[in-house]
């Protein structure tokens, strides 16, 4: 596979734009991203081993990598209790351990990752770092920022303090700050990126790519969410898709629907069994889903069905195989279920004895403590 298509492959959703990421390459532009991540509690499927597929695939197309462990944007938004001093302790234990197992699980290599601490950067970047903030914010309008925010500030304007208003012109001037031209995050990102996009050769010389990767659903995905994204769909509705899309992903604040890239096989194996799994239906199907992006990503061999009742072993050599038996009622929810958890406990497996038997224990536990005190 080429460059472009490492990049732009899932669970990549998009690429802004093709056009540019085609010209940088040949022109021989120098590639180099960056992930911002917000510190605050533990590590899910969607934050570890999506958003670490995309690494490993930008490191083999030999794309520069940094990850932004962004410590002032979570004190911004209160995480971890709002204590500055707790979050960079985190960050550089717990979170960035969490990554680097995630990103070797997947295929990546966390030695060619850069790592970086947002109050360390605009330490050493200084004053100029202000200038860049200043820059970006005259170019950007305050309701154009409000629309950029987290979900929670836009259904809830009136709740915002003036420090989440900071936000938006932060996150869009790290990306020239660290002077990259592949910003990369979750689908919830493309506001901020398309800012980048749109002021970046006025102020800062040149216009980034941005590439935003899929969100996974949480397990227990609420039926009127559900029904708000699939007429979100049909109507062509960007707006009310982007807002469901939030509303509905894995999210570490909704433990009994998130599956942590270190539960025990147990835990694992019990949620993905509560998880809601319509008969037939493939779209919106969180349990399909981790079928699409995790299980068959970069598989070599045959993925395995048995069904329960009979002992027929059906085999799937392509996910598209698997949603078209599945929507043909050829596979039970329950089976596909079992199938699915034993998969994940394979692929989770060297991250689940890191943290629980090796050197991450210590990591998961002061995690442990910390989240029990807030």
């Amino acid at each position: 596979m080429d460059r472009v298509g490492l990049i732009a492959r899932p669970p990549t959703e998009e690429v802004l734009t093709i056009e540019r990421l085609k010209q940088y390459i040949d022109e021989g532009v120098k590639l180099r991203h960056y992930i911002g991540f917000e510190i605050s509690g533990f590590v899910h499927l969607g934050t570890g081993l999506i958003c670490m597929q995309k690494v490993a695939d930008f490191q083999k197309a030999g794309v520069e990598t940094i990850v932004f462990l962004a410590d002032y944007h979570s004190w911004i938004n209160r995480k971890l209790g709002g204590d500055l001093d707790t979050i960079r302790k985190v960050a550089g234990g717990y979170f960035k351990e969490a990554l680097k197992m995630s990103l070797k699980a997947v295929g990546g290599d966390p030695d060619k990752v850069k790592f970086i601490l947002g109050s360390e950067f605009y330490e050493k970047l200084g004053v100029k770092y202000l200038e860049n903030v200043i820059r970006v914010s005259r170019r950007t309008t305050l309701s154009r920022v409000r629309r950029s925010i987290t979900i929670m500030g836009r259904k809830h304007v009136e709740q915002l303090d003036f420090a989440q208003l900071l936000y938006v012109p932060m996150q869009v001037a790290d990306i020239f700050s660290l002077e990259v031209n592949l910003a990369h995050g979750g689908t919830d990102q493309r506001k901020a990126h398309v800012i980048a996009i749109d002021i970046g050769e006025k102020e800062f010389g040149y216009k980034p790519v941005a590439v935003h990767h899929h969100l996974l659903m949480c397990l227990d995905i609420p039926p009127e969410a559900r029904q708000r994204m699939l007429e979100a769909k049909r109507r062509g509705d960007r707006e009310l898709f982007e807002e469901t899309v939030i509303d509905i992903k894995m999210s570490k604040s909704k433990p009994k629907g998130a599956i942590f890239i270190h539960d025990t096989p147990q835990e694992i194996k019990a949620k993905i069994k509560k998880a809601f799994c319509p008969i037939c239906e493939t779209e919106l199907n969180p349990v399909l889903e981790l079928a699409k992006y995790i299980v068959f990503y970069n598989r070599t061999e045959p993925f395995e069905i048995v069904n329960k009742k009979t002992g027929e072993v059906r085999v799937f050599n392509t996910y598209e195989e698997l949603e078209q038996a599945y929507s043909c009622r050829e596979v039970h929810p329950a089976d596909l279920k079992a199938a699915v958890a034993e998969e994940l406990v394979k692929i989770l497996n060297p991250i689940i004895k890191h943290f629980r038997e090796g050197p991450g224990k210590k990591y998961l536990e002061e995690m442990k403590q910390i989240t029990i005190t807030r």
